[in-house]
């Protein structure tokens, strides 16, 4: 088997709603008795789009403002709640994610109107999480205090390294003292607090990344994200490399041995992954992601967010136009911030869920993924099995360690058998 990349991108495991690759001209699939996003449950995701300047790796969709109308953007995600809860009434909402952008540069006040009107306008779960993304640079203790008594309960936290020089040529505008002390500013505020660091940094060896990570483990509370860092089309990091900069960038095989070693010593300090970059004490996993990961039905709101919504007829993938303005003057002008809805077929569904779910230790329903039509090929599972890189055990399937390092290929398989 051809060993792709061992990178995985923040891209892949954004806390946001990814847009999945589905057909174009496929008919629709008919919902079963009981709808499918029910194993996964339901979530509604906030886009704020704003930061204080664009790092040079990012290819999310975030913009950087002289001047933001807090007045106007609070009205349009109160109607966009409003439009999004008609169709859905009477579902448990089970979590909130208000991601970016930088969230935390966002009013405290907006944050919890919003979050007055989600329960309003639906019942949600006793255990509701709701997650705001921070950057070390928009913190200070009265905002995270209003944040919590607004309703946040969870905060995921930018770090990205714990090493200045790399900060800086990540473009961070934070140090790594001034993320220690934002750190402790949220967790005095919160029990639920994470953090991200980027590793397979240029020219950082495999001692390096490990004295961060156990440095990292001994900060932590009951959640890591860890990302291996790719270069993007459309970044700045994409056109300095395109150009023959970025000198020191770890080959494939250190940022596997890297990949390796994270899973030993997240492992060792009690905090596996229980999804390919994200690992957590045990009840400690976002709640949020694992809506996306289980293939539950979410909303997405704001510009750039995507959503998936089941309904009486079918399923629908929706999506919201990019860029801020054009977003916020839709909603005001027809009363809509989507731009695109459009039907799954079962085989969309399927292939969706299977590339979803993969990505979690636990892995995919066998079951599940026949319902929406789709058995894998026995040959395939057989030979993937033969090569160490996926288990079944009774109606699941899931990558073991090797095949989690080589998960593209091992959907590829898959998905073409």
């Amino acid at each position: 088997m051809t060993k792709p990349s061992a990178r995985w991108t923040r891209r892949e495991n954004k806390k946001s709603a990814t847009a999945l690759t589905h057909s174009q001209n496929s008919r629709p699939g008919r919902l079963t008795e009981r709808p499918d996003w029910e194993n996964g449950g339901f979530g509604l995701y906030i886009h704020w789009p704003f930061c204080a300047a664009k790092c040079p790796y990012c290819d999310f969709n975030s913009h950087v403002a002289d001047t933001i109308d807090h007045t106007r953007w609070k009205s349009a995600y109160l109607n966009e709640l409003r439009r999004s809860a008609e169709e859905t009434q009477g579902r448990i909402l089970r979590s909130v994610f208000f991601g970016g952008g930088t969230p935390s540069l966002m009013d405290p006040d907006t944050v919890a109107e919003v979050l007055s009107e989600v329960h309003r306008l639906w019942p949600v779960a006793n255990d509701l999480e709701v997650t705001l993304e921070a950057n070390p640079t928009s913190v200070e203790a009265g905002r995270f205090r209003a944040f919590r008594d607004g309703g946040v309960s969870r905060i995921s936290m930018g770090i990205q390294s714990l090493k200045d020089d790399d900060l800086r040529q990540l473009g961070r505008l934070h140090s790594v003292d001034e993320a220690k002390k934002a750190f402790e500013i949220a967790r005095t505020a919160f029990e639920r607090v994470s953090f991200d660091l980027i590793y397979a940094r240029q020219n950082q060896s495999l001692r390096d990344w490990e004295a961060e990570l156990t440095e990292a483990l001994e900060m932590a509370i009951d959640h890591l994200s860890l990302y291996q860092l790719t270069i993007e089309p459309g970044t700045a990091f994409g056109a300095r490399h395109a150009k023959g900069g970025l000198k020191g960038l770890p080959a494939d095989s250190l940022a596997a041995d890297m990949f390796d070693l994270t899973q030993d010593v997240c492992a060792r300090y009690g905090m596996p992954a229980y999804e390919v970059s994200n690992h957590a004490r045990d009840g400690a996993e976002s709640r949020h992601n694992l809506v996306y990961w289980r293939y539950g039905d979410y909303i997405g709101i704001g510009p750039g967010a995507h959503g998936r919504i089941t309904d009486s007829r079918a399923r629908f993938a929706t999506e919201t136009p990019l860029a801020p303005g054009k977003w916020l003057e839709q909603v005001e002008q027809t009363g809509s911030g989507e731009s695109m809805r459009e039907a799954l077929s079962l085989e969309d569904q399927a292939t969706e869920y299977l590339l979803m779910s993969l990505r979690l230790n636990e892995g995919t329903d066998l079951a599940r993924l026949r319902s929406l039509g789709y058995s894998p090929d026995d040959d395939t599972l057989i030979q993937l099995q033969q090569e160490g890189l996926i288990d079944i055990a009774g109606r699941h399937l899931s990558t073991t360690s090797n095949g989690r390092l080589l998960l593209n290929a091992v959907l590829r398989q898959l998905l073409e058998a």
